[in-house]
């Protein structure tokens, strides 16, 4: 298994601030992707980073490899809705776990 950091680039500086009621409705399509893939276990992390006017979004996830999490990504329905996101993906050569996150309690 490797580890892939998804960086999630909105449409615009000011996202989500500036959101219409249409891209509300697939970040909320978004999310719930991203529980889906936290209780099945590729997702071990993931939210929105506010930064300066606006935000983009992270996540952290095991895959197989970069075509598994490019899947992960491709799979979005915020990438699907057609709204102008995209993801940088990168690969984390290793990854530290609190014992609680990593299954060890």
């Amino acid at each position: 298994m490797a580890y892939f950091f998804l960086r999630l680039v909105p449409p615009r500086p000011r996202f989500p601030h500036d959101a219409t009621g249409e891209e509300m409705a697939a970040m909320s399509r978004h999310a719930a992707y991203w529980h889906r893939n936290a209780e099945e276990g590729s997702a071990i992390a993931v939210g929105p980073v506010f930064e300066g006017e606006g935000a983009w979004g992270m996540a952290v996830v095991s895959a197989a490899d970069q075509k598994a999490a490019q899947a992960l990504a491709d799979a979005d329905p915020i990438i699907q809705s057609g709204y102008g996101f995209r993801f940088d993906i990168l690969p984390m050569p290793s990854i530290i776990l609190r014992p609680s996150v990593a299954g060890n309690e």
